[in-house]
């Protein structure tokens, strides 16, 4: 311990210690839930916000579902994720740090991605706007990378359940804007403008890096040569996860859990357009689906620190399959404004309460030496069910039929809850007591 040079001096770091730590906790959690605000705004404009604008402009729905591919990238970036661990930012940006000059180089692309986008004309040149969706989505994908490793480097483990819940805070705030909010002002600006707004807003990302901290990362040691970086990028991380017991299982089970909610919420923007709903009954849809998050992400946290990740995850994955029902209800409910909000508000209250556990399971399978490699493998793995399989949603639901489309996507979700059983039974993972004080 440093020896003070008085008395008074010690009085004083002792007594404004806990207010400095709190002051500088807090500052963090608000800057994890700017980066998932900035995180959040991208994704609807390669998924819920696009696929209703094509719907508008007479877009089969075939291709509909196929855009579910635009955002493959969300499922590939373990790929490349190596590199953004691995390689120096590019030029002046590397004085920021790694994390940090990495995220100067992508959002400014990432905004202006957004703004070709939004100049674009899905009705009479589609395929110009779904590849503006897919850039958005790969530079998205690329962001995520990069605020994953920074939060893992940043919080102890112990704090990793509240930086997710900051996080998730400032995602569903964002997709509230860049669904409902865009949807709402589509309606008195048009497309166009609307899809600016968002623009400007994934612009302002730049100014949170340049006031984020950035983490002091483990001792890399770095290889010489080319196939010794490439060992130590891509192999190394991959051989560490792949020697843990149940590795596979675990593997499995991460790629199924999204699969039956994945093949439901890719078509629920034509699915709400086939029951008679009109642009601002589906702009409605936004708060109660935000209130239905933000509270099923608190009662999922809560549940994370009362029943620990294994039993929590096994409650919220149950509540998160049987929430996919409502669909069937409001199948039944063509034109009902009650069925749609109660389907809403359920269903993202159980999807914010399995995210929760879901996230905070992921974070605790991920070695700080490889933070940015194996979240981006997981969550990749996670999302890989969206944006495959997911793609043959339209197809699968022109031809079956919505009741029976929505039928199938409960069963779907069935195979992830058997693993999920296995794997908590036999490879249940660690749970960390927090300790008595802030680090």
């Amino acid at each position: 311990m440093r020896r003070p040079s008085d008395g008074r001096s010690l009085d004083a770091a002792t007594m404004t210690a806990p207010f400095r730590v709190r002051a500088g906790l807090d500052r963090k959690l608000w800057m994890m839930a700017a980066y998932g605000f900035v995180s959040g705004l991208p994704l609807a404009l390669s998924g819920f916000t696009l696929r209703l604008w094509l719907s508008e402009g007479g877009v089969p729905l075939a291709v509909i579902g196929l855009t579910a591919n635009v955002g493959l990238a969300y499922s590939l970036k373990f790929l490349w994720a190596p590199l953004l661990d691995h390689v120096p930012p590019p030029g002046a940006l590397r004085r920021l740090g790694r994390r940090r000059g990495w995220l100067a180089a992508i959002q400014p692309a990432l905004a202006l991605s957004a703004v070709a986008l939004a100049l674009s004309d899905p009705t009479h040149a589609p395929a110009a706007s779904i590849a503006a969706a897919a850039l958005i989505a790969w530079l998205s994908a690329s962001q995520d990378i990069v605020i994953d490793a920074w939060r893992i480097e940043l919080f102890p483990p112990h704090l990793q359940g509240g930086a997710l819940a900051a996080y998730v805070w400032g995602y569903r705030v964002a997709l509230l804007i860049a669904t409902t909010g865009v949807i709402g002002a589509a309606s008195v600006v048009g497309w166009h403008v609307a899809l600016l707004g968002v623009a400007v807003l994934i612009a302002l990302g730049l100014g949170v890096t340049l006031l984020a901290p950035e983490p002091v990362p483990e001792p890399l040691v770095v290889a010489h040569g080319l196939v010794g970086r490439v060992r130590q990028a891509v192999v190394d991380p991959l051989a560490e996860f792949l020697s843990r017991r149940g590795a596979w299982t675990i593997l499995a089970f991460v790629a199924l859990f999204k699969l039956g909610e994945a093949m439901a919420g890719i078509m629920t923007a034509p699915f709400y357009r086939a029951l008679g709903f009109d642009r601002p009954e589906i702009a409605g849809t936004g708060p109660f689906s935000l209130g239905g998050t933000l509270a099923g992400i608190a009662f999922g946290g809560w549940l994370v620190a009362r029943l620990g990740v294994g039993r929590a995850l096994l409650r919220t994955g149950w509540a998160q399959t049987l929430a996919m029902g409502m669909y069937l209800v409001l199948a039944f409910s063509p034109g009902g404004l009650t069925a749609l909000y109660a389907t809403v508000t359920i269903e993202a209250f159980a999807q914010g309460m399995a995210d929760a556990a879901f996230l905070t399971f992921l974070s605790g399978l991920c070695a700080r030496s490889f933070a940015a490699t194996h979240y981006a493998l997981l969550s990749s793995l996670a999302a890989i069910a969206v944006h495959t399989l997911g793609g043959f949603s339209g197809v699968l639901a022109a031809a079956a039929g919505w009741k029976w489309f929505y039928t199938l996507c409960l069963f779907a979700a069935l195979p992830s809850m058997g693993l999920m059983l296995h794997l908590l039974r036999r490879y249940p993972p660690a749970e960390r007591d927090a300790p008595a004080a802030p680090p």
